[in-house]
C-alpha cells in the first residue's frame, strides 16, 4: 500500500468513527421512538419470534442495555456501533467487485452518510441489523466470485440467516442470488454445487427458531407480514411518495450518484460482468417488489434499507470509476464533494428538529408523534397520579402508548395493554393481584374508552389529564381514569385478526 493509499484508508476509518460517535451523541439526547421502546420490552422476553418480526432487534437491545443499562443510549448502543462491522463489509465488498481503494472508501462514506444509515442505526428497528446483515451478505458474495472457494457459500448462508433473523424481507435475497447466478455464465456451476445447498442450510437453520416459534403460535408472524404481499385494491397514489421518501432517506446527492451508477452498471459501462449484475440484482429484486407493493399499500421508508449496500457501492462506481460527459461530470463532481457535508447537516437537522421543534416555529411535524418527546416528564406526572390514588397497575390502549409507559414509569411498575395480547404472548402477564385492585388507564383525551373495557368495571371516574409537550407544542393530552371493581376478565383473549375466520 503507498503513503496516499494508506492515508485514504485511515482518513475513511475516522471519518466512520467520528459518524458513528456523532449518531451515539444523538442517540442520548433523543427520546425513544415508540417503537423502540416496543422492541426494549422484547428485549427483556428473549424468544425464537415475535408478532411482528423475527427476534434480532431484541437480541442488539438486549447487549446494549447489558453495557449500558435502559436507557435511550443502552438500547441503541450496539446498533450504532454495529455501522463499524457494516463499514467494513462495504469497503472490502467494492475493492473485491470494482477494484481500487478509492471506490472502496467512496461506497463506505456514501453509506454512512445517508440518512438509511445514520438514522437507521440510531434508531433501533429491526431494519437496523438487516442492514448490517445484508452488508456482509454482499462482502460474502463479492468473495464466492473472487475466490472461486465454494466455502464461502456458507459465509453467504450465516449472512442470509442473520438477514432473516433481522426481517422477512431478506427472503427476496434468494431471487437475487438466483438471477446473478443465471445470468452469469461462469457462475451456472453453482447451481449444481453442493456448496450453495450447503449455504442455504447454513441459513435455515439461522432461522430455524423463527420457524419452530411460528409453528408453536398458529404462524401469525408469517401469516401477518406475508399477508402484506396479497392485493385486494389497487390505489397507485402510494407511487407519488415512494421516490421523494427514497430520496430523503438516500439523501439527495447520494441518491443521483446511486441511480446514475445503477445505470451505468445497467449498460456495462464499467466492471465485469459478474460485479455488474450483483449489484444490480441485489437492488432491483427487493426494489421491484416494493414498486408492486406501493400499488395497492404505502411502502414505509426504512423498508428499502437492504439495498442500500449495494445502492452505496453503485454511487461509489459512478463517483470514480465511469468516465462521463462533461456536464454529467459537473453534476458527478458536485455530488461527490457535497455528499458528506449535505448528508451530515441532513441528519443533525433532523435530530434538532425532533427533539426541539425549533426549525417549524414548535409546530407539528412527521416526528412529532412517533419521538417520545415529552415522555419523561409525562411520566412522572401519571406516576403521581398513581401512586395517589393507590393504583397496581396501569394499562393504555395500544402497544405504543404501553411501550411508553413501560420504559418511562419507575422500574418495575405493572403495565399492561388489555388488547392485542399477541404481541405480549412471550412476556409474563401482571399478576391476578396486580389486576384486582385500583388500575389506571391512560389514553388520549379525544379517544373514548372501548365499550368492551367500559363495561368490565363497576367505577370508572377520570381523575387527572396530562399533556405531553415539546416545547410549547403541546403533542398530546391524556385522560387518567381509575379503573375499580372488574366484573370479569381484564383482558381482551381473542385471536388476532390474521388468525380469525
Amino acid at each position: 500500500m503507498n503513503p496516499g493509499e494508506a492515508r485514504l484508508v485511515l482518513n475513511t476509518v475516522a471519518t466512520v468513527c467520528v459518524l458513528v460517535a456523532v449518531r451515539l451523541a444523538a442517540a442520548a439526547w433523543t427520546p425513544l421512538t415508540f417503537d423502540e421502546a416496543y422492541y426494549w420490552m422484547w428485549s427483556k422476553a428473549l424468544a425464537g419470534g415475535y408478532y411482528d418480526h423475527p427476534p434480532m432487534v431484541a437480541l442488539v437491545i438486549r447487549a446494549g442495555t447489558l453495557i449500558a443499562g435502559d436507557t435511550a443510549l443502552g438500547v441503541r448502543l450496539v446498533s450504532i456501533l454495529l455501522a463499524l462491522p457494516m463499514s467494513w463489509a462495504i469497503y472490502h465488498s467494492a475493492a473485491i467487485l470494482f477494484g481500487g481503494r478509492r471506490v472502496a472508501a467512496s461506497a463506505t462514506i456514501l453509506l454512512n452518510v445517508t440518512l438509511m444509515a445514520a438514522v437507521g442505526t440510531m434508531i433501533v428497528t429491526p431494519d437496523a441489523p438487516l442492514l448490517v446483515a445484508s452488508s456482509f451478505l454482499l462482502f460474502s458474495l463479492a468473495k464466492v466470485l473472487e475466490s472461486g472457494n465454494g466455502a464461502w457459500w456458507l459465509a453467504v448462508g450465516a449472512s442470509a440467516g442473520a438477514a432473516l433473523l433481522s426481517k422477512y424481507t431478506a427472503l427476496f435475497f434468494g431471487p437475487a442470488i438466483l438471477i446473478w447466478l443465471a445470468v452469469v455464465p461462469k457462475l451456472r456451476r453453482w447451481l449444481l454445487s453442493p456448496w450453495l445447498y450447503l449455504g442455504g442450510l447454513v441459513a435455515l437453520g439461522l432461522f430455524a427458531p423463527v420457524i419452530l416459534w411460528n409453528a408453536d403460535h398458529h404462524w401469525v408472524s408469517f401469516i401477518k407480514q406475508m399477508g402484506r404481499a396479497r392485493i385486494e385494491d389497487f390505489r397507485p397514489a402510494f407511487i407519488a411518495e415512494l421516490i421523494p421518501t427514497q430520496i430523503a432517506f438516500a439523501t439527495p446527492l447520494v441518491f443521483i450518484l446511486g441511480a446514475m451508477g445503477l445505470s451505468a452498471l445497467y449498460r456495462g459501462r464499467v466492471g465485469a460482468l459478474g460485479a455488474r449484475v450483483l449489484i444490480n440484482a441485489m437492488v432491483w429484486t427487493i426494489v421491484a417488489y416494493f414498486v408492486w407493493h406501493s400499488l395497492h399499500a404505502r411502502v414505509e421508508a426504512n423498508w428499502f434499507a437492504p439495498v442500500y449496500p449495494g445502492f452505496a457501492v453503485a454511487a461509489a462506481v459512478a463517483a470514480v470509476l465511469v468516465q462521463w460527459g462533461p456536464r454529467a461530470q459537473r453534476l458527478i463532481d458536485f455530488c461527490r464533494r457535497w455528499a458528506m457535508p449535505g448528508g451530515v447537516m441532513l441528519f443533525a437537522l433532523l435530530i434538532v428538529q425532533a427533539n426541539t421543534g425549533a426549525l417549524s416555529g414548535y409546530r407539528r411535524d412527521a416526528t412529532v408523534r412517533s419521538v417520545g418527546v415529552g415522555w419523561r416528564e409525562l411520566a412522572g406526572e401519571i406516576e403521581a397520579v398513581r401512586a395517589r390514588i393507590g393504583a397496581t397497575c396501569v394499562l393504555a390502549p395500544d402497544y405504543g402508548t404501553t411501550s411508553w409507559l413501560a420504559f418511562y414509569l419507575p422500574k418495575g411498575t405493572c403495565v399492561a395493554q388489555p388488547s392485542q395480547r399477541i404481541r405480549w404472548i412471550n412476556m409474563a402477564e401482571p399478576t391476578a393481584a396486580q389486576l384486582a385492585g385500583k388500575l389506571l388507564y391512560v389514553h388520549e383525551l379525544d379517544q373514548g374508552m372501548p365499550p368492551a373495557l367500559r363495561d368490565t368495571f363497576g367505577r370508572i371516574e377520570k381523575v387527572a389529564e396530562a399533556k405531553r409537550m415539546r416545547g410549547p407544542l403541546v403533542i398530546e393530552t391524556y385522560a387518567l381514569d381509575l379503573l375499580e371493581g372488574p366484573k370479569g376478565e381484564i383482558f381482551d383473549r381473542s385471536p388476532p385478526p390474521e388468525l380469525q375466520p
